[in-house]
């Protein structure tokens, strides 16, 4: 109490929050660590399948790059716990706290457990007593810690380009640098390539990357050993040197050591392989699974069908119509032209002078086509910006992109799966959005390790794409927007190969993961089901054949089996007639007196008449069948595509493409 008898007011405290107006600013590298499953390191059975096609895709990238023939060795080698704790430099400890472990069992659970496998035994042993069928006991499943994991080195080799030497440390150190920024059709989805397995190593194990890499020009082999710098985006090098190259080796060796799960994962990473190999036919991949038991070791070899490479993807400018507000300003920041007349002309597809002039002339009075690009008000930018969207211009042409071209498709089918027919078709450029597209489609009937119905395989900038199947446009085209049985295919008995590739300079591919292509983009939707039509109008031709062969073959083999009756039938009767001819008491036609006499003659015998009568069903067969196919309209079978074998060495060449055919001249 106060002296005046009021009661004491007390000073509040306000609670002490942090500083709220302290503002944190994360790294490209620490936001995709922090958001690895973006990138496709959503667990580590994927995170393994996404590293292996990572450095696969670079690989090709870069040996295409040269245009020489790509050579891909990958390896994934199974390291064992022991083995990697003395990679790390840790020495193995037994349990001593056992209760601390996840696997850990109490003494009630386990005289749970040993009851019900012995009663499980015991039931066992009564069916096969009784003569049943004895199922085997499934095994009990491994009681694996969640902290103990699998850890596997991955080793990609190949014959591209190499690196040079400085610039090492920076491409795989430093997270959103590279040398695909510019708009052309690339194979990577993020332009993160094997920096994001850099960073799920460094997550997962801790340990470095290694590189090895050399170029044509090189005498020597650049050799670095590096990790990355999460919150700084920097790389963090241990070894950086020049080594001897006494082969004259040129392309790049990458090898990581990360966490992943090979058993969950086997079958997409042998799946994608394959894939690859009916996309780039053109590659020869060798892939090998080590294993610390050697039974489960596993060795592929791809093999090269065709030394014809698709021509390199070329990059393009901007179309007007498929800018943004942000692109416009970023262009007119970097541009080298000095007036807005030359920006328009230099900086855009599909705009020549007369149109930049009319252009401008629309923009208003405060426009004119010498006035300084760099003095471009945020208004005047909005205006340009305006008018792009509003004007008409001829839409992009596909010479910048590079589809994997129907020869090269048809014969990666062929050699993959083995079908009994194949269809392949090249459509020409379309465009979405102001970014050129091309659609090539190919459908097989029958196959090698084939399924019965739709086997969808599909590729977007010559990948493949393997996951979130059910709605991509492809899939849902196929499935649902196709009438197979109008084609004389069954969906459901027939082992159907449909494979689907989109290239372009876009990719509008949906969800964070990019794995798959929506079809609420009508002009790809549409695209890709007149490919699949095209295909199916081939094969519908074969089809008929076929079932016309069939059918005739039929007929053949019914009037064949009735000739040897039908022969001793008739000569039976040929020879009563002839001895009525031998006694005079019948006249005959002189054609008929002359079969008579050669039967009394025995010039005409059962074997002979036998043989004329099988000549005479081949005759009749042959007329139905090409009555038959004049009454259908079915043309003769087209003929399949020749393979020519690869001109030795020495020789100079120039390839022209074209959608079908790969024209060689030699020099």
């Amino acid at each position: 109490m106060g002296n005046d008898g009021e009661p004491k007011k007390r000073k509040s405290k306000s609670p002490k929050t942090p500083n709220e107006s302290a503002l944190k600013q994360k790294s490209p590298a620490e936001f995709f660590a922090e958001n690895k499953n973006i990138a496709g390191f959503d667990n580590p059975g994927k995170s393994l399948y996404t590293t292996v096609r990572e450095l696969i895709e670079n690989s090709l990238d870069s040996a295409e790059s040269i245009s020489e023939l790509p050579v891909v060795e990958i390896t994934i080698e199974e390291i064992g716990k022991s083995k990697f704790n003395s990679m790390i430099g840790l020495v193995d400890r037994e349990r001593v706290d056992t209760k601390l472990y996840d696997d850990y069992e109490t003494e009630k659970a386990r005289e749970r457990r040993l009851a019900k496998e012995a009663r499980a035994q015991e039931l066992q042993a009564k069916n096969a007593a009784l003569g049943k069928k004895v199922k085997e006991p499934s095994a009990t499943k491994g009681a694996k810690g969640r902290g103990e994991a699998s850890f596997y080195r991955v080793t990609c080799k190949d014959n591209g380009k190499g690196m040079p030497h400085d610039d090492i440390p920076n491409m795989f150190g430093r997270v959103l640098s590279g040398t695909k920024y510019g708009l052309k059709q690339t194979r990577g989805k993020f332009g993160l390539g094997a920096k994001m397995a850099l960073i799920w190593s460094k997550m997962s194990t801790g340990l470095p990357i290694e590189i090895s890499s050399s170029m044509r020009s090189h005498n020597f082999i650049s050799f670095c050993k590096l990790d990355i710098d999460i919150h700084r985006n920097i790389p963090h090098v241990h070894l950086h040197e020049k080594r001897e190259n006494t082969d004259r080796w040129h392309g790049a060796e990458i090898q990581v050591v990360i966490e992943g799960n090979w058993t969950t994962y086997r079958s997409k990473i042998l799946h994608y392989m394959r894939q690859m190999a009916v996309i780039t036919p053109y590659a020869q991949f060798l892939f090998k699974f080590v294993s610390e038991v050697a039974e489960k070791n596993v060795t592929i070899r791809f093999s090269r069908r065709t030394d014809v490479m698709p021509p390199v993807p070329v990059e393009t400018k901007h179309h007007p119509s498929s800018v943004d507000l942000l692109l416009i300003k970023g262009l007119i920041a970097e541009t080298s032209k000095g007036t807005l007349l030359q920006f328009l002309q230099h900086e855009f597809v599909n705009i020549g002078k007369s149109l930049a002039e009319r252009l401008i002339g629309e923009m208003g009075p405060e426009f004119s086509p010498k006035m300084a690009v760099k003095s471009l008000t945020s208004q005047q930018i909005v205006r340009i910006h305006q008018l792009f969207r509003q004007a008409k211009f001829d839409d992009p042409s596909g010479g910048c992109l590079s589809p994997a071209g129907e020869y090269n498709l048809r014969l990666g089918i062929i050699k993959e799966l083995h079908p009994d027919m194949v269809a392949t078709y090249s459509g020409s450029a379309q465009v979405f959005e102001g970014h050129p597209f091309i659609v090539e489609a190919g459908v097989s009937v029958g196959g090698k390790d084939v399924k019965q119905g739709l086997n969808i395989f599909r590729f977007a900038n010559r990948i493949p794409l393997l996951f979130e199947q059910g709605g991509d446009v492809v899939t849902r085209t196929a499935m649902k927007r196709i009438n197979w049985s109008s084609y004389k295919i069954n969906q459901t008995q027939d082992k159907i190969g449909v494979f689907v590739s989109i290239v372009s300079t876009k990719i509008p591919f949906k969800g964070t993961g990019k794995e798959y292509i929506g079809d609420d983009t009508k002009e790809i939707a549409s695209a890709v089901k007149s490919a699949i039509q095209q295909c199916c109008i081939q094969l519908k031709s074969k089809i008929v054949r076929k079932i016309q062969d069939r059918e005739q073959q039929e007929r053949k083999r019914n009037l064949s089996k009735y000739v040897p009756d039908a022969t001793y039938a008739v000569y039976d009767v040929l020879k009563e007639i002839s001895k009525f001819h031998a006694s005079k008491k019948r006249r005959y036609e002189e054609e008929e007196e002359e079969v008579l006499r050669k039967v009394q003659s025995r010039s005409i015998t059962k074997e002979t008449l036998k043989e004329m009568l099988a000549q005479y069903v081949e005759k009749v067969d042959y007329e139905m069948a090409l009555e038959y196919a004049t009454q259908s309209g079915v043309n003769e079978e087209p003929r399949e595509a020749i393979y020519i074998q690869a001109l030795e060495d020495g020789y100079n060449f120039t390839d022209l493409h074209s959608s079908n055919f790969v024209f060689r001249f030699i020099q």
